[in-house]
């Protein structure tokens, strides 16, 4: 697979008469699955996966995280190339292609399962923030759910061509992320949701005087 611009998996699909090429009338060619339309569902989760791949890479560029955590989160954005492959390799082709494998799913859950082990239980819904740590984990996680629901679309249209644990894998991820997100809050506690805070009064507060 060749790369015109910036994706390993997409490409310009050639010339067309008149000097332009199949970029320029929306279509473009899509790793193995040949030409699509440039908004083809297939390529929105290709796309989906690329920017929670990115998500990742600029919360390791931002902060410094500890060794442990940062080669997890480095071997999450290979497994999302993977993928990212995968994706572009329709089921029917190509036997030796690069899939997301039972493995892939199996390491992340053992991951979240670790990262998870010492955490409080959560009773409420978590706010995401807290720690710039814990902020950009949140941030990469929403673009990993973003990619699970796109994913699972393309499968929903194109069942016979998706590789069916690539949804399973991106929900994994997503919850590893979200255990990684809250040990970065464990010195002050997760911020927890409080329905109707601004609208009322804190706890034990008196009532303004009308």
């Amino acid at each position: 697979m060749t790369d015109d611009e910036t994706s390993a998996t997409t490409r310009d699909a050639g010339h067309v008469p008149g000097g332009r090429r199949y970029g320029d009338l929306d279509a473009t060619v899509f790793g193995d699955v040949g030409e699509v339309p440039k908004d083809d569902i297939r390529l929105e989760a290709f796309a989906a996966v690329e920017e929670a791949n990115t998500a990742i890479g600029y919360a390791l560029a931002v902060v410094g995280y500890e060794v442990e955590v940062s080669r997890t989160l480095t071997s999450l954005q290979n497994d999302l190339f993977d993928l990212a492959s995968d994706l572009g390799t329709p089921q029917d082709s190509h036997p030796d292609a690069v899939r997301i494998e039972a493995d892939h799913l199996a390491w992340v859950e053992r991951a979240r399962d670790h990262f998870a082990a010492e955490l409080p239980d959560v009773d409420g819904f978590v706010l995401p923030g807290g720690t710039l740590y814990a902020a950009l984990l949140y941030q990469a996680r929403v673009a990993v759910r973003r990619a699970e629901r796109t994913v699972v679309r393309a499968a929903r249209e194109h069942r016979d061509q998706i590789n069916p644990l690539a949804a399973k894998y991106l929900n994994a991820v997503s919850s590893l992320l979200f255990a990684l997100a809250r040990a970065h809050n464990t010195e002050h506690g997760d911020m927890m949701w409080r329905p109707l805070a601004s609208i009322t009064p804190p706890e034990g507060s008196r009532p303004q005087a009308g």
